[in-house]
């Protein structure tokens, strides 16, 4: 038999109520088995169960709407609506038969909200699809659904602050009456049967259930009539002196508990949670109240005491509940003690370089910039560590010092430390404060002034290390300054070659070639000394020293292995050839100017590759993570180098190429691309129906040559030179007047060449003197550039120098012909494949037989036949040239 029938079967009732079978069941369990694991099984209303649903979905809507997850609101308020229709029947059987004040603060708050949000329509525009559509949705259900309770929410607008909990007065009033009642139980002479009792507490719990309709009031009243303790007298039911004075107490408690809960839910509104008060945090953990005391009252203050105290206060760093703030005050504050009492420069040093360690720990993420007040503070406690350093000559700071080799009271003075990494990582912050501010502001000019400070820092580093330091760490402060220095352009080095400034005045090219000697010679490293000759060329190429820039870059073969190498260098290895090609450019060497450009402006991805910016098309192929580490790559904005200046001085330099060879190979059909990016420029230009006037830099380049074509030398130097190009290109360059009369005589001499490639076939003979009035160019040179055409073989002449003439020996064939040379080449092309074929299939066939089965006469045939396939082949060639040559 089961326990379940043994357990009815022990019962002499059968009119118990549920609750009363609910309880007993797990007294039963544990009477008939020890093993089992006793539970508590808690029987609550109807009444309670609904309300604690109704309770648990407003607080999740309270959390979506402080994050303004539209979606998950919606289908929570659905929720929300089906369990207060579950507890309709519950609320019209209490007396009021009123909607819960709860549930129409609940309302409001969300018509309030929704309100707020659908008026905001910059937020709107933000919101995601999905939230956009949720937020749409909810504001026309609550609209609707808020029609059926508007007198209550009128009247909980005119008192929003009243107390809309009455349920805990009930539950305070049930708690007030159980301790009464245990009160009664202790002050009785006998105490009646435990299990009556028992029965009678239970069903005095569940009296609850009766307000709700679970039991008919003649079921309560004989119930509580049975449960009565029997063999009690008078003095049961008589309120003593102490009761009152219990119950008086217990009323002010009451009274008091009211008040402070009104008030804390009138901060939670306020505050607008319901989960909790906030409380002031700083770096993750609660601000504590009082800072620890340094040193007792009277204490010793000595060396020892300070570092003693110095070590306490570092070996809180990095710990979870350490605030950073708090460390670095007190640091500050043991500072001031230590030079209150003289205890030496040692000290001192050491417990700078401890707050210069705190403040760089106070930025919690790396990736983050320091905030400006924290940044100041570091500039100066790392000046004066420096300046402490300075005036020391007998203080020694290292890393390879242990701590316990450190000195502080007798010369020499020992610390253990790296000042050159304190230095390398205020470098590296004052890059990501520049990356942080935006470059248009006067922030960023204030931040871009605090550079000579670093660079100040950086030269005090330099001269300890050269007094005390070692080889390697000398390289790498060379190379901090270098990296400073580098991009920097010295206008004292132009005057000094141009004789107004005296050869002995030191200038940064010669503090260039200084630092990166050093590094060439010294340096272990492969990546040091790549660095430093990128720098190096970069410096050449900026001051116009093309051919030392161009013989550096040829003897260093980085070309080859800059592929391997790091991010960073491969950064500085594409800023040095763009600038080198506008070396080249502003040396009148095209080719080569064209040569450096070329690869940069072929990918379409130039802001990428000088860590410029990054293209909105491609951020869909980034992930989260890459848009991070390549936003860290960007170079400061000072450092920029101008897009619009590179692929103008590319589009030009292409257009001083392409068009004369265009020019010149018009007809043939093996005709190759120069530049790839020009071509594609000329071809989309030449596809519209209607071509304006030019407007951006583009169409200038494409209107220019489109000049050039047609050897209108004038109109392409009136397309390329002129304010707006001026005032967006050339202007930019320091000696702007130079580089604009180069750019003329270029498109000069190029404008030449194209027109005699055009028009030769017109001609019998031309006129070097009006070739020369015609492009405004010297005889002499005029004279140079046909020659060397003669001599290339670009133009079939001869020049006749009593006349000053050049005569045409032959012409170019027309269109007609051109078209029908071309058709013989594919003609002949086509033959020779076949012929190729036809040979390839024979001579399979025959080895397919054996060797030895063959005829001796069909071989010599065969071979026969060969030669004179070769021999007709040889005879179409040359027949071929001679038609291309006539």
């Amino acid at each position: 038999m089961s326990r379940f029938f043994a357990t009815a079967s022990d019962s002499e009732s059968d009119t118990s109520s549920e609750e009363e079978q609910v309880q007993r069941a797990p007294a039963a369990a544990f009477t008939f088995s020890d093993e089992e694991e006793e539970t508590k099984r808690v029987v609550r209303s109807t009444k309670e169960k609904r309300y604690e649903e109704i309770t648990n979905l407003i607080k999740l809507i309270r959390n979506y709407k402080k994050i303004k997850d539209m979606s998950c609101m919606l289908s929570t308020f659905e929720d929300l609506m089906r369990a207060y229709q579950k507890a309709l029947p519950v609320i019209s059987k209490e007396e009021s038969g009123q909607t819960p004040r709860f549930y129409i603060r609940c309302l409001v708050e969300m018509e309030d909200f929704i309100n707020e949000v659908w008026e905001d329509r910059e937020g709107r525009k933000n919101m995601s699809k999905n939230n956009s559509k949720s937020l749409t949705s909810l504001r026309q259900k609550l609209r609707k659904y808020n029609k059926d309770f508007e007198e209550e929410i009128a009247k909980f607008r005119e008192n929003p602050d009243q107390d809309d909990d009455e349920e805990e007065e009930k539950a305070e009033q049930s708690d007030s009456d159980d301790g009464r009642a245990n009160e009664f139980r202790k002050q009785e002479p006998s105490a009646p049967d435990a299990s009556k009792f028992k029965k009678g507490a239970d069903d005095d719990g569940s009296e609850s259930d009766s307000d709700w309709g679970s039991s008919s009031d003649s079921d309560s009243s004989s119930s509580s009539d049975d449960d009565k303790p029997q063999h009690v007298g008078a003095d049961y039911f008589r309120k003593t002196q102490k009761e009152g004075v219990d119950e008086e107490s217990k009323q002010i408690k009451k009274e008091h508990r009211k008040d402070r809960k009104k008030e804390d839910r009138k901060k939670k509104r306020e505050e607008d949670d319901g989960e909790g008060e906030w409380e002031t945090v700083k770096g993750g953990v609660a601000i504590p109240s009082e800072k620890p005391k340094m040193f007792a009252k009277d204490a010793e203050i000595n060396t020892g005491a300070v570092l003693k105290k110095l070590n306490e206060i570092i070996a809180a760093r990095g710990k979870k509940r350490t605030d950073r703030r708090e460390q670095i005050e007190l640091l500050h504050e043991l500072q001031s003690i230590a030079e209150a009492h003289n205890l030496g420069a040692a000290v001192s040093v050491k417990i700078k370089f401890s707050i210069v360690s705190s403040i760089f720990d106070y930025n919690p993420k790396v990736s983050d910039a320091m905030k400006p007040e924290y940044w100041s503070k570091l500039l100066e406690r790392i000046t004066e560590m420096l300046n402490l350093l300075s005036a020391t000559p007998d203080m020694t700071i290292a890393d390879s010092i242990p701590e316990d080799e450190e000195e502080y009271e007798k010369a020499p003075f020992k610390l253990h430390g790296c000042v050159l990494t304190l230095v390398e990582r205020l470098d590296e912050e004052f890059t990501k404060l520049l990356k942080e501010c935006d470059p248009h502001s006067n922030e960023y000019v204030e931040r871009l002034k605090d550079e000579k400070q670093v660079t100040t820092i950086i030269d005090k580093v330099q001269e300890y290390l050269e007094r005390k330091g070692s080889v390697s760490e000398l390289c790498r402060i060379y190379l901090r300054k270098i990296e400073h220095l580098y991009y920097k352009f010295d206008p004292t080095v132009l005057k000094q070659k141009d004789g107004e400034v005296p050869s002995d005045v030191i200038t940064s090219v010669k503090v260039m070639e200084k630092l990166c000697k050093y590094v060439y010679a010294h340096d272990d490293t492969n990546r040091l000394r790549t660095r430093a000759i990128l720098s190096h060329i970069y410096h050449h190429a900026l001051h116009d020293n093309w051919f030392q820039a161009r013989d550096l870059m040829l003897m260093s073969h980085l070309q080859e292995a800059i592929q391997q190498s790091d991010p960073a260098t491969q950064i500085l290895y594409n800023r040095t050839i763009a600038h080198l090609g506008l070396c080249a450019f502003r040396h009148a060497n095209i080719k080569d100017a064209h040569g450096c450009l070329l690869d940069l402006m072929m990918t379409g991805k130039v802001k990428e590759l000088l860590a410029q910016g990054l293209l909105p098309q491609r951020q869909h192929e980034r992930s989260k993570e890459q848009e991070k580490i390549e936003k860290q790559r960007q170079m400061p904005f000072h450092m920029h180098i101008n897009n619009e200046l590179l692929e103008c001085v590319y589009l030009v330099s292409a257009m001083l190429i392409e068009i004369p060879y265009m020019a010149a190979h018009e007809f043939d059909a093996r005709r190759r691309m120069i530049s790839k990016t020009f071509y594609q420029q000329l071809r989309s230009s030449e596809r519209q129906s209607l071509v304006g006037p030019p407007e951006s830099m583009r169409e200038h380049v494409v209107a220019a040559a489109k000049a050039m074509r047609n050897g209108n030398w004038a109109a392409c130097n009136n397309f390329i030179i002129n304010e707006k190009m001026n005032a967006k290109v050339w202007d930019l360059f320091y000696q702007a007047d130079k580089v604009r009369a180069m750019l003329t005589k270029l498109i000069k001499e190029e404008a030449l060449r194209t027109y005699l490639f055009t028009y030769s076939h017109v001609y019998d003979s031309i006129s070097m003197p009006t070739l020369a009035d015609m492009f405004q160019l010297e005889r002499p040179l005029v004279y140079s550039i046909i020659s060397k055409m003669i001599i290339n073989e670009e133009l079939m002449a001869s020049l006749d120098d009593p006349t000053e003439t050049v005569v045409m020996h032959r012409s170019e064939p027309s269109r007609l012909q051109s078209l029908a040379l071309q058709l013989t080449d594919k003609v002949n092309n086509f033959v020779d494949s076949n012929e190729r074929i036809f040979e390839m299939k024979h001579q399979g066939s025959y080895f397919s037989r054996g060797g030895n089965q063959g005829n001796f006469r069909d071989r010599q045939n065969y071979n026969r036949q060969g030669q004179d396939w070769g021999r007709q082949r040889r005879d179409r060639d040359r027949n071929r040239e001679e038609n291309r040559n006539y």
